[in-house]
C-alpha cells in the first residue's frame, strides 16, 4: 500500500525541482494564501540566488496548474523555508507534506544541520503540518503579520534539527 493511498493523498501531482519557468504560476499560488503576495519577479529573484532552491507540485507532463510550491535557502548548514504555498482546492491532500519531504531530503543530502521557518500563529493547517514533521517553536515575533483592519498576529519561529 502506498503512502498516498494510506493517507488519502492524490497522486495526480509530482514533486519536481522548481525553475524560473515556474515563477508566474508560483506567484498565483502565493497570492491565494498570503495577504501580501510575492510577484513572479520577486520569486524568480530569490530562486536564482545560489543558496536558494525550490520544488513545485505539478501534474505529470504539464508545466502549468501547479498544486503548490516551496522555496528554501541553505547557508552554512542552516536552512530556512522562505515560503510554502498550496492551491486552496489542493490543501489537505498531502502536497505540503510532499513538498516539505523534498526539501528535507535535499537538505539532508547537503549535510544541513537545522531548518527554520516562520508561520502565522493563526495558520492552524500549517502549524499542524510543521508539528507533524517535528518542528518546535523557538521564538515568537509579536504583532508581526498585518491581517488588515488594524489586526496583527504573531509569527512563530520554528526549528527542526536535521542531525
Amino acid at each position: 500500500m502506498s503512502a498516498s493511498s494510506l493517507f488519502g493523498w492524490s497522486e495526480e501531482f509530482e514533486i519536481v525541482p522548481m525553475t524560473p519557468a515556474d515563477c508566474a504560476e508560483a506567484s498565483i499560488r502565493h497570492s491565494e494564501g498570503f495577504s501580501r503576495p510575492w510577484t513572479d519577479g520577486e520569486i524568480e529573484a530569490l530562486l536564482v540566488q545560489e543558496p536558494v532552491f525550490g520544488f513545485v507540485a505539478r501534474r505529470p507532463g504539464k508545466w502549468q496548474a501547479s498544486g503548490g510550491f516551496v522555496l528554501a535557502r541553505l547557508v552554512e548548514g542552516e536552512a530556512e523555508i522562505l515560503t510554502l504555498a498550496v492551491r486552496p482546492k489542493n490543501r489537505r491532500s498531502g502536497i505540503g507534506w510532499r513538498l516539505m519531504g523534498a526539501v528535507l531530503r535535499h537538505l539532508r543530502s547537503e549535510g544541513a544541520e537545522c531548518l527554520f521557518l516562520e508561520v502565522d500563529e493563526g495558520n492552524e493547517a500549517a502549524l499542524s503540518l510543521y508539528r507533524r514533521i517535528g518542528f518546535t517553536k523557538v521564538a515568537e515575533r509579536a504583532a508581526y503579520y498585518d491581517e488588515g483592519g488594524g489586526a496583527r498576529t504573531a509569527a512563530l519561529v520554528m526549528r527542526l534539527d536535521l542531525g
